[in-house]
């Protein structure tokens, strides 16, 4: 899978001149999005089929910030499935430098409230096409 580009806006930095540890979850929360579609299995399509997921856990790690202006890109891997969930990788870069690390459970749930759901073929298909 090629890599995520992400555009941090000036309002996303601290007073340390880099960005706010909270952003990095909404960068991983699109890029899990975009990844889906450039998989084939857009999120949209996902919901048409009555599937939505639900994140369960997930955790990070920084090595260093990310600082104005700098070019951010974010690697997305199926790193785990289950039958009814599945963990995504997620690494923060600037060129080749590594800034930030994560991964992140999902759980399968359906959008009419009826709880866990197995992972369907198609998006199945699609996290293994990107191990």
């Amino acid at each position: 899978m090629p890599a995520i580009p992400v555009y941090p806006s000036y309002f996303q930095f601290d007073q340390q001149g880099v960005v706010f540890n909270m952003w990095y979850f909404a960068w991983f929360d699109d890029a899990m999005t975009q990844f889906l579609g450039e998989a084939s299995y857009p999120y949209q399509t996902m919901l048409a089929d009555g599937l939505d997921v639900q994140l369960v856990h997930t955790e990070a790690d920084w090595r260093a910030g990310v600082r104005y202006g700098e070019p951010v890109l974010v690697d997305v891997v199926t790193e785990k499935m289950g039958s009814t969930s599945f963990t995504l990788s997620f690494t923060v870069r600037v060129g080749s430098q590594v800034r930030s690390t994560a991964r992140t459970v999902y759980v399968v749930v359906g959008t009419d409230g009826s709880g866990k759901q197995p992972i369907p073929p198609k998006l199945r298909a699609a996290l293994q096409s990107a191990r």
